[in-house]
């Protein structure tokens, strides 16, 4: 369902939650804590006891712009599940998940979403069930689709305050990223978070400081190639990237492997869009540095909605 400004609401208290502006005169206390209690009742903003710590550091004014802002986290792996959680646990009111992939076993050591049980379901699923757990009085849609041209219009309809692109696919990725450039649309983009071993190594900046990363220097060259968007050196494109100044490793060889290479386990089987066997290669990758990848993109929306 498209959004406006218009119809985006500040969200009401849930009945776990207390507000930490005093009572009204004019209101007894009682009824007025039954009136939280209910939640039913639309109100004018109130920080929720849930969010004390971020609106001490956010400032109030700064969590109600997070509270009414609308965020497309797209694609939810090991990057964009922490960075759709780290929002989530902000005070962003307005969350839209979307991956078309389901939960694989090969996705435990890294993915929020993946534990015992959710193997096989719908990773956005899982994880909008996950975060309206984390925030009960948010809005958290689950948009199970591979990101393309084609469906572009559709999931960047309306009001779209932010979006953070976790997008593994190359030519998705570059899609996504010169269509929010053309729209005006803020984009923080992840680069390369596989194979690497160290998160202090992680930086944030323009597209155009991006250096040693190989998946950076090809996601340049594909935005120039088939987009006309030429990212020089030294020349801010206006993208926002999370990336690692580490060099990445090459990935080792398991016992199972039986000397055949990489044997794909998804579920599903192969679903023609960004099947394992289509990559070139299937790298190692780490939890504390994919997470900080995806915690690093959710600080630089949170910081720019903040600030505006």
């Amino acid at each position: 369902m498209p959004y406006s400004k218009a119809s985006i609401m500040t969200l009401p208290l849930s009945s776990d939650t207390r507000a930490l502006a005093p009572t009204p005169a004019t209101s007894s206390a009682p009824a007025a804590s039954q009136a939280l209690d209910a939640g039913s009742v639309e109100t004018p903003y109130r920080t929720q006891r849930r969010f004390d710590r971020a609106a001490r550091l956010f400032t109030e004014p700064g969590l109600e712009a997070l509270m009414n802002a609308r965020v497309l986290v797209v694609g939810c792996g090991g990057v964009g599940s922490f960075a759709a959680e780290a929002l989530a646990r902000s005070g962003v009111g307005h969350l839209v998940l979307i991956d078309f992939d389901k939960v694989c076993i090969t996705n435990s050591n890294r993915q929020l979403h993946a534990m015992k049980g959710t193997i096989g379901k719908l990773k956005v699923e899982v994880m909008a069930e996950r975060l309206r757990l984390i925030h009960p009085t948010s809005d958290v849609v689950a948009e199970p689709h591979f990101y393309n041209a084609e469906n572009a219009d559709a999931l960047l309809a309306g009001q779209v305050d932010f979006v953070v692109d976790c997008i593994d696919n190359m030519t998705a990725k570059a899609h996504l990223v010169a269509t929010c450039l053309a729209r005006g649309i803020p984009v923080v983009s992840s680069m390369g978070a596989a194979a690497r071993l160290d998160p202090t190594q992680i930086r944030v900046g323009d597209l155009c400081d991006t250096e040693i990363d190989p998946f950076a220097k090809a996601f340049r060259k594909l935005l120039r190639k088939h987009h006309d968007i030429d990212v020089q050196r030294n020349v801010a494109s206006g993208v926002r990237a999370v990336y690692s100044v580490e060099v990445p490793r090459e990935p080792a060889d398991l016992a199972y492997d039986e000397g055949t290479g990489f044997v794909c386990v998804c579920p599903g089987g192969k679903n023609g869009l960004n099947d394992c066997d289509k990559k070139n290669r299937i790298d190692g990758s780490a939890a504390f540095v994919t997470g900080a990848f995806g915690l690093a993109a959710a600080s630089v929306v949170v910081r720019a909605l903040v600030e505006r």
